[in-house]
């Protein structure tokens, strides 16, 4: 086998020549050369230790002790010793009276009313103004609001809400409730759900008054009828309940047919307005002739009385009246001369104005 000078030949370690490490000759030195060995001390020694702070001061004197830390009880940087009980004493104390104050003081507006219970019990009831009670969680107080009017709508959307009449109709009706708190801690405690209470009260008493009434007592004359009855019989039935609501009002806003129909029965609907205007435009002609044929009777009495009185008299006077409006109404003339009357002389339709100047003698034509 042939060797190649210099191949494979290692070359001697010297005795002077010390070996390195991974992280160099160990050597510390500036200048030396290589990477500085990590767990070596730096070069300029170790450092010395910061100046503790202000709040290193402070934490320690609350601590009660004068030097840094590890002894005693409690969590690790908390205030400790006399003074720091002091300090947690008054905290805690701050904390409780601001609680107290907090839910003892109750303001109540002028539309309001607090209803107190005392561990869920009810207690009373407080007035507009500034109430006390115990601290939470003993006495809990529910502010009511007594003079808010609440409004019920039927249907709460758009859409129809039918309903039956007593002769087998049907009409779309709509229509509002209007209720507030009579009694707050009835409201409160006799009643889960007041407001669905009251909307399916109502439906209820409106549907009861409907179908007692006519199609026609319904969609007119009817419903101020149909209102009072639905009011008076909701408020019976939530007297009954002992709910502490009071009903306002109901009012019908609209009592149409359904939409399918709503044509044909406004054409009915106008020719019932006709027939009622015509009726009582006859009544009020025959209301003016008996007032004038009652006039003319009453005339004729005072007529009769003064002939009773005066027959001949008033014989002329009547005839010199029904001659005057005979003629009043035709053209005629009248010629008086001295000698008399002389026969009608036709003068071409024209009437004469008889001469300013009286005549020596008149005559009378009868």
């Amino acid at each position: 086998m042939m060797t190649l000078p210099g191949w494979m030949k290692r070359p001697p370690i010297l005795a002077s020549e010390t070996p390195k490490g991974p992280w160099g000759s160990g050597d510390d030195t500036p200048g030396s050369g290589g990477p500085r060995n990590p767990w070596a001390l730096p070069p300029g020694g170790r450092k010395t230790a910061a100046k503790p702070s202000a709040l290193d001061e402070f934490l320690k004197k609350a601590r009660g002790t004068g030097g840094g830390g590890g002894g005693g009880g409690g969590f690790s940087g908390m205030p400790t010793g006399p003074n720091a009980r002091v300090l947690w004493a008054i905290g805690a104390g701050i904390i409780l009276a601001v609680w107290i104050l907090y839910t003892s003081i109750h303001p109540i507006g002028p539309q309001q009313r607090g209803v107190v219970t005392y561990f869920g019990r009810y207690t009373g009831t407080l007035e507009p103004g500034i109430g006390l009670t115990l601290p939470a969680p003993i006495a809990a107080v529910q502010k009511v609001d007594v003079q808010q009017i609440r409004e019920e709508n039927f249907p709460e959307s758009s859409g129809e809400n039918l309903v039956l009449t007593r002769d087998q109709n049907i009409i779309d009706l709509a229509y509002s409730v209007r209720w507030n708190i009579a009694s707050p801690e009835d409201y409160v405690f006799q009643i889960a759900q007041p407001k669905e209470t009251v909307r399916a009260i109502a439906e209820s008493a409106m549907r009861e008054a409907v179908a007692n009434r006519t199609l026609d007592e319904a969609l007119g004359p009817g419903r101020t009828a149909i209102e009072q009855n639905v009011q008076d019989r909701m408020q019976a039935i939530l007297d009954e309940y002992n709910s502490g609501v009071r009903i306002q009002g109901v009012a019908i806003k609209q009592a149409d047919p359904p939409a399918r129909v709503n044509d044909a029965f406004k054409d009915v609907t106008a020719a019932q307005q006709d027939a009622v205007a015509a009726r009582n435009q006859a009544r009020s002609y025959v209301q003016q002739v008996l007032a004038r044929a009652q006039g003319e009777a009453a005339q004729f009495d005072k007529v009769y009385e003064q002939y009773r009185l005066a027959p001949e008299v008033t014989r002329r006077r009547m005839y010199y009246e029904t001659m005057e409006a005979v003629l009043a109404k035709s053209d005629k003339t009248i010629v008086e001369t001295p000698g008399g009357v002389v026969p009608y002389l036709p003068l071409g339709g024209g009437r004469r104005v008889p001469d300013a100047t009286p005549a020596p003698a008149r005559g009378e034509a009868q």
